[in-house]
C-alpha cells in the first residue's frame, strides 16, 4: 500500500512593513483555496491566532528586519525551513524601512534622546532578510504580484532551475512598446531596476521607482552617463534610487564614488 503523501508543511511570518503583500496573497479569493490547498498551513498570523508550531518545511518572511528580536527570529526560521521566501520590497531589498539605513544611529538618537523606549526593541539598521540569513527564493515588488508569488512557491514546493531575473526593466518597457519617460524629461529607474512585474507601473503611464531593487545587470554609472545625456537631475536620479535601495552595496559604492568625488 503506497504511503500518502503529505503537503508541506508552511508558516508565514510579518516582519517592518505595511503587510501589503500578504494582503495582496488574501485579496485572490477566487484562487487562494487553490494554492492554500497544495499545502499544509500550520501558521499565519493574518489568519488564525494559533501559535507557530516547531517544525515546519516552507518560511514565508514579509518586512525588513529592524531590531534584535528579529535577526533571532530569521535565524531562528533559517534553521528550521528547508525553504525561505523572502517577499515583497521590504524583506527583498530593506524597502521603505531601510530608507533609514544611512546614519541609523544617529537617526536613533535624535528621535529618542532619552533613551529608546522599553517596548521598541533593540533596533539593527534596516535590512534585507538576506542580509542576515540565506533566502532560497525572493518575490519582489511593492506589493507583490500574486501570480509571480503563485509561480515562486510552486518552484519552491516542486522543484526549478529557472534562474531569478537579473536583467533590467528597459528590455521590457521595449517589448511592450511603452514610450520611454526620458523622451518626455522624466526620470525612470528602468534602467537599472530589476526585470519581472512586466513593466506594470509604466504600461499605467508611471515611471519605475525601483522596487524591485537594483539589477544585477545594471550600469549605474552607465544609467548616470543617460540622465546627464537627456539633460536631467543625476542629483535626483540618486535620490530616487534611494527609496529601495538603500541597503544595496551596489548603491551605497555607487553613492560613495560620487560623495569621494
Amino acid at each position: 500500500m503506497m504511503e500518502e503523501k503529505k503537503n508541506p508543511r508552511v508558516v508565514v511570518f510579518g516582519l517592518a512593513s505595511c503587510f501589503g503583500c500578504q494582503l495582496q496573497i488574501t485579496n485572490q479569493e477566487d484562487h487562494l483555496m487553490e494554492v492554500v490547498g497544495q499545502i499544509d498551513l500550520r501558521h499565519w498570523q493574518m489568519t488564525s491566532s494559533e501559535p507557530c508550531p516547531e517544525e515546519y518545511d516552507v518560511a514565508i518572511i514579509e518586512g525588513a528586519v529592524v531590531n534584535e528580536e528579529a535577526v533571532e527570529l530569521v535565524r531562528d526560521i533559517r534553521s528550521k525551513a528547508a525553504v525561505v521566501i523572502a517577499i515583497g520590497a521590504c524583506a527583498t531589498t530593506g524597502g521603505i524601512p531601510g530608507m533609514a539605513a544611512a546614519d541609523h544611529d544617529a537617526k536613533q538618537a535624535e528621535q529618542y534622546p532619552d533613551g529608546l523606549p522599553a517596548a521598541s526593541g533593540v533596533p539593527v539598521t534596516p535590512r534585507a532578510v538576506s542580509a542576515v540569513v540565506d533566502v532560497d527564493y525572493e518575490v519582489r515588488c511593492c506589493p507583490i504580484d500574486f501570480w509571480e508569488f503563485v509561480d515562486v512557491l510552486e518552484a519552491a514546493l516542486l522543484g526549478s532551475n529557472r534562474r531569478p531575473f537579473s536583467r533590467t526593466m528597459c528590455g521590457d518597457c521595449k517589448r511592450n512598446e511603452t514610450t520611454c519617460f526620458y523622451n518626455k524629461g522624466q526620470i525612470c529607474l528602468g534602467l537599472v531596476t530589476t526585470a519581472g512585474c512586466h513593466a506594470r507601473c509604466v504600461n499605467l503611464g508611471r515611471p519605475c521607482n525601483g522596487c524591485r531593487g537594483i539589477s544585477a545587470d545594471a550600469s549605474l554609472e552607465g544609467a548616470r552617463g543617460a540622465v546627464e545625456r537627456y539633460g536631467l537631475s543625476v542629483a535626483d536620479f540618486d535620490k530616487a534610487l534611494e527609496m529601495f535601495n538603500q541597503t544595496n552595496p551596489a548603491y551605497i559604492e555607487y553613492i560613495a564614488a560620487h560623495k569621494e568625488g
